[in-house]
């Protein structure tokens, strides 16, 4: 009988990893990510370890490569997998530098171990075409076909055909869907039908900001943090987040010609991002109709002469002692996202203190993290009374400004969520609601059973 197992996103927004049984000796796994924040405390977590068996598993389908997708990879490797691990073609590309990354943070800074893992990696690496219906070569009977999610780079959801027996299915996961107008990249479009759905929730209760109204904002914040003559810290992750507010800001600064903002230096201080910024130039043929025009008029949308790239951990400290010490206005984008870790640490201790200071937070912070502390405690009732963060289990005081845009956010909002579904001309008889927090869920739920009567909506514990 074909079954469904979760081993993560199910309590939360993070460590998504979903089994897919064909029967009980054969199954597939659609992502497997890393905890984070409160989560990668919680009973069905350990962070980078596995909670499951893979006895059965003999394919992994990955749907992006943010960390909370693919960073227990390496754990699941380690165990003896050696299926097929298929992406689109660009998260092929980019999967090796994520894991990378991810094993010299958080596992070892052996050269020699890390060169062994990558090299395995890339044998089992399968990259596939968007839009084309593949067979799975470790599964008999199961089919499966990539379409883009708008979300980040490369990222799809993903359809499969399951025939057992005189079973057959389709059954579709969401990964993580992008939201429609979203900078650089197309939205995603619905399937025809599906009979199965697990799909995501992150903004189930919520409605994003349009992107003028987002851009606005974003220029006002800058505009009035600027005049403060401090530094403006957007936490963001090295790949989406950043390219997206790089491809925003350059635009703000054509249209601004002649102004101040032709001075301000944007800083990535992150060697990730500007590796996946080189990609993303590369791949501009994933682009969308808007980010090509721009191109083709001979605009760099993730190259333009005020951007500054940070490579050296040597040159970061200096201009992190630099910014602290002179107080000259500078946009630095920098990761990680949620301020778990990563380069934004070193500026946030320096920084937080100083009322010069702002913080502009672009995106989702997920709880127990220091990005949603500093959110909260970052607030004006806080601050004025002492609000502060622990970061590297040091108290740091928040005196700078804090700032939040949602509407940056990569995924899609409630009302996508629903039109995903909405437009689909054959409904789901069965959804399932992973990869939220409980009221985003619950509420999404409600909002499903409006336009799926006849489906049942399960929001898997």
């Amino acid at each position: 009988m074909i079954d469904i197992k979760h081993h993560g996103a199910v309590n939360g927004v993070t460590g998504s990893c979903h089994e897919l049984f064909l029967n009980d000796d054969t199954s597939v796994l659609i992502d497997c990510g890393m905890f984070q924040g409160a989560e990668s405390a919680g009973a069905e977590s350990d962070n980078l370890k596995l909670n499951f068996p893979i006895t059965t598993v003999k394919a992994l389908f990955v749907t992006h490569c943010h960390i909370d997708h693919v960073g227990r990879i390496p754990s699941l490797i380690s165990a003896g997998f050696n299926g097929p691990i298929y992406a689109s073609e660009a998260t092929a590309r980019l999967l090796p530098l994520v894991l990378e990354d991810t094993l010299k943070i958080g596992v070892t800074r052996d050269k020699n171990l890390i060169r062994q893992f990558l090299t395995l990696l890339h044998q089992l690496i399968q990259p596939v075409e968007y839009r084309q219906w593949h067979h799975a070569t470790s599964c008999d009977n199961l089919k499966f076909r990539f379409n883009p999610a708008g979300h980040i780079l490369g990222s799809a959801y993903i359809e499969f055909d399951c025939l057992v027996g005189q079973q057959k299915e389709r059954i579709l996961f969401s990964g993580d869907l992008g939201a429609p107008y979203a900078p650089l990249l197309p939205a995603p479009k619905s399937p025809w039908r599906t009979d199965r759905l697990i799909i995501e929730s992150t903004y189930g209760d919520k409605q994003h900001e349009q992107r003028r109204i987002r851009r606005q904002n974003l220029q006002q914040i800058i505009s009035r943090c600027l005049e403060d003559a401090g530094t403006v810290l957007i936490p963001a992750f090295s790949i989406g987040r950043t390219q997206e507010l790089l491809y925003e800001l350059e635009d703000i600064i054509h249209r601004q010609k002649g102004s101040s903002w032709e001075e301000i230096d944007v800083i990535v201080d992150s060697p990730l991002a500007a590796k996946f910024t080189e990609h993303y130039r590369e791949l501009s043929d994933l682009w969308d109709a808007e980010a090509k025009s721009r191109k083709i008029e001979g605009r760099h949308p993730l190259s333009f002469d005020q951007l500054i790239t940070i490579d050296s951990h040597a040159d970061h400290l200096k201009l992190v002692n630099y910014l602290k010490s002179s107080g000259r206005p500078a946009i630095v984008i920098a990761a990680s996202g949620m301020c778990a870790g990563g380069r934004i640490v070193n500026y946030l201790t320096e920084l937080l203190p100083d009322p010069r200071t702002d913080v502009l937070f672009v995106g989702y912070q997920a709880k127990g993290t220091p990005g949603r502390d500093i959110q909260k405690y970052g607030a004006e009732k806080y601050r004025v009374s002492g609000g502060y963060v622990y970061l590297d289990n040091q108290k740091i005081d928040i005196k700078a400004q804090v700032h939040s845009i949602s509407g940056y956010s990569a995924h899609a909002d409630q009302k996508d969520l629903i039109n995903f579904v909405k437009r689909m001309g054959h409904k789901p008889k069965e959804i399932r609601i992973v990869h939220g927090d409980n009221d985003a869920k619950r509420i999404l739920k409600t909002e499903m059973q409006e336009i799926c009567p006849a489906a049942e909506i399960l929001i898997p514990g």
